[in-house]
């Protein structure tokens, strides 16, 4: 299978999800072993981008909280606090 060769992965280890980026950063599949068969998931973000690995050396493990933080766009892997510049008041 492509995710076994390819990721040296277990795709039909039960509870392990597979997420994969499209073209377009804004969307995301995901391929879920069930025991019984694949549940393939798709999710397309309504504003903004999802930060993922471009390459195959860059994949990794999340952590639950790791994979919320990318499902909000954020990069889980590599935080950086950024600096906010506060707007005047009109």
């Amino acid at each position: 299978m492509i995710i076994g060769d390819k990721y040296k992965q277990n795709p039909f280890e039960k509870g392990t999800l597979f997420l994969f980026c499209v073209r377009r950063s804004d969307r995301i599949k995901g391929l879920l072993w069930m025991g019984d068969g694949f549940l393939l998931l798709y999710k397309r973000i309504e504003a903004g981008s999802l930060s993922w690995p471009r390459t195959t050396e860059e994949t990794a493990d999340l952590t639950e909280e790791q994979f919320d933080y990318l499902m909000f766009g954020l990069n889980p892997l590599d935080p950086k606090i950024k600096d906010v510049t506060p707007q005047k008041p009109f």
